[in-house]
């Protein structure tokens, strides 16, 4: 063997040795949250459905809400199927007394809250000539209130304790603002700043808050999405972008990234190599990547005289065209195992 093959190989070794103590020390320092309580706010279905399993996985006791009846008597039957023990409460995020019973009646069940998961949003894509101020405050209400509100009525217990995980789960849409997405990315860019500077606030208190920014996921959500303008098209692209799976990242695979996350305490986890390289982009470029949106927005669809009518996901999925349709098999085959099927009505 020659000396540049030994140092070749040494230096393999090295690394490879490197790399596995590293990895030793990170989950030397990961939280045990066995016999933790975990609320997870939109946990039904989707995303927050995949958390609450990987945080039953873990031993955790699970409280999970939603708006709606239905969505989380299945999703309760499936954690507990898998040996969680699972409490579900309905509740609208956006109203600040729903989320004040939604606490007490968890506290009532389990006693206390370990860890809060900041997950519920909702989505209208269209071009900002099809969006009214309503569809602005209904994003701000459920995706930057509906954080604020859990957060701000759980604190004291954390503080007092000395012990808890804050995740917020904003998107990448919080940190590079997409076109037809625009009422979403205003909601999202408030909830990185509050979950941001809450870092900073409660960190001499042992509380550690996550700010988590997915890119797109393989959630089968777009099904529950709200299209207004010109509807086909609009769900037809966004459909199609969030089922691929070279454009979005599957969801049980962002889950346990999300978990790690969690109980690492980190200050941030952006999902997907092509989410990070974006959000790195645009802080390196900040001129360079609105520039490149706009040339993106010249291919989405223009906007039309309706600013009313709104059609879901669901809904345009039964007029989908057969490319569509074999494009978003992903999709939907992830919509089937996360809940996501139920028929919505805008």
């Amino acid at each position: 063997m020659t000396r540049r093959n030994r140092a070749l190989l040494w230096g393999s070794a090295g690394l490879t040795a490197g790399l596995a103590i590293n990895a030793a020390i990170r989950l030397r320092f990961m939280l045990d949250m066995r016999g933790d309580v975990v609320l997870i706010t939109g946990g039904s279905r989707g995303l927050g459905l995949a958390l609450a399993r990987e945080f039953a996985g873990l031993g955790c006791r699970v409280a999970i809400c939603a708006r709606k009846q239905d969505e989380l008597d299945i999703a309760k039957h499936d954690l507990e199927r898998r040996g969680a023990e699972v409490f579900a409460g309905v509740c609208d995020v956006s109203k600040e007394s729903e989320v004040v019973n939604l606490i007490q009646a968890v506290r009532a069940r389990f006693g206390r809250i370990d860890h809060l998961i900041n997950n519920a949003g909702i989505i209208r894509v269209a071009p900002v000539a099809n969006m009214t101020l309503d569809d602005f405050r209904y994003a701000m209400d459920v995706m930057f209130w509906g954080v604020v509100y859990p957060t701000l009525h759980v604190l004291d217990e954390m503080k007092h304790r000395g012990r808890g995980r804050i995740a917020n789960v904003t998107s990448i849409g919080g940190k590079v603002s997409v076109p037809h997405l625009l009422p979403y990315c205003c909601a999202k860019f408030a909830a990185v700043g509050f979950s941001e500077g809450l870092r900073a606030e409660l960190a001499r208190h042992g509380v550690k808050v996550i700010t988590i920014a997915p890119g797109l996921m393989r959630t089968g959500s777009y099904r529950q999405a709200e299209f207004k303008g010109n509807h086909q098209q609009e769900a037809a692209w966004f459909s199609i972008s969030s089922s691929l799976p070279l454009m979005s990242m599957g969801a049980e695979r962002a889950a346990r990234q999300i978990v790690a996350a969690v109980r690492r305490g980190d200050s941030e986890k952006i999902l997907s190599t092509q989410a990070s390289l974006l959000a790195r982009a645009n802080g390196a470029f900040p001129g360079f990547i609105p520039n490149l949106m706009a040339a993106a927005n010249r291919f989405l669809p223009h906007e039309t005289f309706d600013r009313e009518s709104i059609v879901t996901g669901a809904q345009a999925e039964q007029h989908a065209e057969d490319y569509q349709r074999r494009l978003t098999r992903l999709g939907r085959r992830a919509a089937e195992r996360l809940n996501e099927m139920t028929e919505t009505r805008a």
